[in-house]
Protein backbone atom coordinates (compact mmCIF):
# COMPACT_ATOMS: atom_id res chain seq x y z
CA UNK A 1 0.00 0.00 0.00
CA UNK A 2 2.66 2.41 1.20
CA UNK A 3 4.82 1.44 -2.00
CA UNK A 4 1.99 3.32 -3.89
CA UNK A 5 2.23 6.57 -2.27
CA UNK A 6 3.31 9.78 -4.22
CA UNK A 7 5.84 10.58 -1.54
CA UNK A 8 6.16 14.53 -2.18
CA UNK A 9 5.23 17.23 -0.67
CA UNK A 10 2.33 18.28 -1.80
CA UNK A 11 1.40 14.82 -0.78
CA UNK A 12 2.52 15.17 2.48
CA UNK A 13 0.30 18.78 3.27
CA UNK A 14 -2.73 16.81 1.83
CA UNK A 15 -2.30 13.92 4.55
CA UNK A 16 -1.48 16.37 7.32
CA UNK A 17 -4.77 18.46 6.62
CA UNK A 18 -6.34 15.07 6.33
CA UNK A 19 -4.98 13.98 9.61
CA UNK A 20 -5.72 16.78 11.37
CA UNK A 21 -9.41 16.37 10.19
CA UNK A 22 -9.65 13.16 11.39
CA UNK A 23 -8.68 14.20 14.94
CA UNK A 24 -11.15 16.94 14.93
CA UNK A 25 -13.68 14.53 13.82
CA UNK A 26 -12.37 11.82 16.72
CA UNK A 27 -12.32 14.09 19.20
CA UNK A 28 -16.13 15.33 18.33
CA UNK A 29 -17.65 11.72 17.93
CA UNK A 30 -15.91 11.33 21.29
CA UNK A 31 -18.01 13.96 23.22
CA UNK A 32 -21.07 12.61 21.25
CA UNK A 33 -20.23 9.13 22.53
CA UNK A 34 -20.21 10.06 26.39
CA UNK A 35 -23.28 12.78 26.36
CA UNK A 36 -25.35 9.65 24.49
CA UNK A 37 -24.28 7.33 27.25
CA UNK A 38 -24.82 9.87 29.77
CA UNK A 39 -28.53 10.52 28.18
CA UNK A 40 -28.84 6.59 28.38
CA UNK A 41 -27.87 6.01 31.31
CA UNK A 42 -30.22 8.69 32.61
CA UNK A 43 -33.51 6.96 31.11
CA UNK A 44 -32.26 3.65 32.06
CA UNK A 45 -32.16 4.51 35.21
CA UNK A 46 -36.02 6.21 34.87
CA UNK A 47 -37.13 3.21 33.50
CA UNK A 48 -36.92 0.63 35.77
CA UNK A 49 -38.82 2.01 38.88
CA UNK A 50 -41.43 3.44 35.99
CA UNK A 51 -41.95 -0.46 34.75
CA UNK A 52 -42.39 -1.50 38.68
CA UNK A 53 -44.64 1.49 39.09
CA UNK A 54 -46.78 0.72 35.75
CA UNK A 55 -46.94 -3.31 36.67
CA UNK A 56 -48.30 -2.38 40.19
CA UNK A 57 -51.09 -0.08 38.85
CA UNK A 58 -52.08 -2.68 36.42
CA UNK A 59 -51.84 -5.41 38.96
CA UNK A 60 -54.20 -2.79 41.05
CA UNK A 61 -56.54 -1.97 38.47
CA UNK A 62 -57.19 -5.44 37.63
CA UNK A 63 -58.16 -6.63 41.23
CA UNK A 64 -60.53 -3.59 41.57
CA UNK A 65 -62.31 -4.70 38.35
CA UNK A 66 -62.43 -8.30 39.80
CA UNK A 67 -64.12 -6.48 42.83
CA UNK A 68 -66.23 -4.58 41.05
CA UNK A 69 -67.51 -7.49 38.63
CA UNK A 70 -68.18 -9.57 41.76
CA UNK A 71 -69.91 -6.29 43.71
CA UNK A 72 -72.10 -5.68 40.64
CA UNK A 73 -74.93 -7.82 38.34
CA UNK A 74 -72.86 -8.66 34.88
CA UNK A 75 -75.66 -6.53 32.96
CA UNK A 76 -74.78 -3.41 35.09
CA UNK A 77 -70.81 -3.69 34.64
CA UNK A 78 -71.65 -3.69 30.68
CA UNK A 79 -74.24 -0.87 30.44
CA UNK A 80 -71.58 1.01 33.23
CA UNK A 81 -69.12 0.48 30.55
CA UNK A 82 -70.90 0.89 27.19
CA UNK A 83 -70.74 4.09 26.40
CA UNK A 84 -67.44 6.02 27.33
CA UNK A 85 -67.45 9.57 27.57
CA UNK A 86 -63.71 10.23 27.56
CA UNK A 87 -61.86 11.20 24.53
CA UNK A 88 -58.21 10.09 23.91
CA UNK A 89 -55.70 11.38 21.21
CA UNK A 90 -51.96 11.19 20.97
CA UNK A 91 -49.10 13.46 18.61
CA UNK A 92 -45.83 12.54 18.33
CA UNK A 93 -42.90 15.62 18.78
CA UNK A 94 -39.17 14.82 18.19
CA UNK A 95 -36.50 16.53 20.63
CA UNK A 96 -32.75 16.46 18.96
CA UNK A 97 -30.06 14.62 22.04
CA UNK A 98 -27.12 15.19 20.19
CA UNK A 99 -28.73 15.08 16.82
CA UNK A 100 -30.43 12.00 17.58
CA UNK A 101 -34.17 12.64 16.98
CA UNK A 102 -36.47 11.05 19.88
CA UNK A 103 -39.76 11.08 20.57
CA UNK A 104 -41.85 12.73 22.74
CA UNK A 105 -45.54 11.51 23.19
CA UNK A 106 -48.31 14.20 23.76
CA UNK A 107 -51.58 13.07 24.98
CA UNK A 108 -55.24 15.07 24.80
CA UNK A 109 -57.61 13.88 26.75
CA UNK A 110 -62.09 15.17 26.84
CA UNK A 111 -64.26 14.28 28.98
CA UNK A 112 -64.49 12.30 32.32
CA UNK A 113 -63.84 8.73 32.75
CA UNK A 114 -66.38 7.46 35.39
CA UNK A 115 -68.87 7.92 32.34
CA UNK A 116 -71.92 6.02 34.27
CA UNK A 117 -74.62 6.83 36.74
CA UNK A 118 -74.18 5.66 40.63
CA UNK A 119 -77.37 3.94 41.30
CA UNK A 120 -76.43 0.38 40.03
CA UNK A 121 -72.53 0.57 40.06
CA UNK A 122 -70.24 0.00 43.16
CA UNK A 123 -67.32 1.80 44.33
CA UNK A 124 -64.64 -0.68 42.94
CA UNK A 125 -65.65 0.16 39.48
CA UNK A 126 -64.65 4.40 40.29
CA UNK A 127 -61.85 3.02 41.98
CA UNK A 128 -60.73 0.58 39.19
CA UNK A 129 -61.05 2.97 36.08
CA UNK A 130 -59.06 5.87 37.79
CA UNK A 131 -56.53 3.16 38.59
CA UNK A 132 -56.71 2.46 34.89
CA UNK A 133 -56.31 6.01 33.87
CA UNK A 134 -52.96 6.38 36.24
CA UNK A 135 -51.92 3.01 34.59
CA UNK A 136 -52.46 4.53 30.87
CA UNK A 137 -50.75 7.57 31.75
CA UNK A 138 -47.57 5.84 33.13
CA UNK A 139 -47.64 3.59 30.08
CA UNK A 140 -47.30 6.17 27.42
CA UNK A 141 -44.47 7.71 29.97
CA UNK A 142 -42.89 4.18 29.64
CA UNK A 143 -43.30 3.69 26.40
CA UNK A 144 -41.74 6.77 25.55
CA UNK A 145 -38.90 5.98 27.82
CA UNK A 146 -37.99 2.87 26.37
CA UNK A 147 -38.15 4.01 22.44
CA UNK A 148 -35.86 7.02 23.85
CA UNK A 149 -33.39 4.54 25.34
CA UNK A 150 -33.39 1.93 21.89
CA UNK A 151 -32.71 5.18 19.41
CA UNK A 152 -30.07 6.34 21.77
CA UNK A 153 -28.82 2.67 22.26
CA UNK A 154 -28.08 2.12 18.27
CA UNK A 155 -26.61 5.74 17.71
CA UNK A 156 -24.61 5.31 20.63
CA UNK A 157 -23.47 1.71 18.84
CA UNK A 158 -22.65 3.50 15.44
CA UNK A 159 -20.85 6.35 17.28
CA UNK A 160 -18.32 3.81 18.98
CA UNK A 161 -17.82 1.77 15.99
CA UNK A 162 -16.91 5.12 14.17
CA UNK A 163 -14.85 6.51 16.99
CA UNK A 164 -12.95 3.02 16.96
CA UNK A 165 -12.24 2.97 13.21
CA UNK A 166 -10.79 6.83 13.33
CA UNK A 167 -8.80 5.82 16.61
CA UNK A 168 -7.56 2.09 15.36
CA UNK A 169 -7.33 2.41 11.48
CA UNK A 170 -8.14 5.25 10.22
CA UNK A 171 -5.63 7.83 11.90
CA UNK A 172 -2.70 5.42 12.66
CA UNK A 173 -2.76 4.65 8.87
CA UNK A 174 -2.61 7.86 8.17
CA UNK A 175 0.33 8.67 10.33
CA UNK A 176 2.24 5.73 8.83
CA UNK A 177 1.90 7.38 5.65
CA UNK A 178 3.46 10.70 6.73
CA UNK A 179 6.32 8.91 8.55
CA UNK A 180 6.85 6.73 5.09
CA UNK A 181 6.75 10.04 3.08
CA UNK A 182 8.94 12.08 5.92
CA UNK A 183 11.84 9.08 5.38
CA UNK A 184 11.89 9.27 1.66
CA UNK A 185 11.86 12.83 1.11
CA UNK A 186 14.90 12.78 3.62
CA UNK A 187 16.09 10.32 1.72
CA UNK A 188 15.89 11.67 -1.31
CA UNK A 189 16.81 15.32 0.28
CA UNK A 190 19.90 12.89 1.41
CA UNK A 191 21.17 11.82 -1.94
CA UNK A 192 20.54 15.17 -3.32
CA UNK A 193 22.80 16.92 -1.27
CA UNK A 194 24.96 13.78 -1.68
CA UNK A 195 25.87 14.35 -5.25
CA UNK A 196 25.62 18.05 -5.04
CA UNK A 197 28.28 17.55 -2.48
CA UNK A 198 30.22 15.42 -5.30
CA UNK A 199 29.47 17.98 -7.55
CA UNK A 200 31.11 20.29 -5.76
CA UNK A 201 34.75 18.47 -5.27
CA UNK A 202 34.75 18.10 -9.01
CA UNK A 203 34.44 21.65 -9.73
CA UNK A 204 37.15 21.78 -7.43
CA UNK A 205 39.89 19.85 -9.31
Amino acid sequence: MLANVNATRMELLRLQKRVALASRGHRLLSEKRDEISRQLIKIARDIQPLRQKVENELSQTFRRFMLARASMEPEHVKAALAVPTKKFSMTMEFASVMNVKVPRLLKEIEGQILCYGYATTSGEMDVALLSLERAFDLLIELAQKEKQARLLAVELQMTRRRVNVLEHVVIPEIHETIRYIHDKLSEAERDNTSRLMKITDIIRK
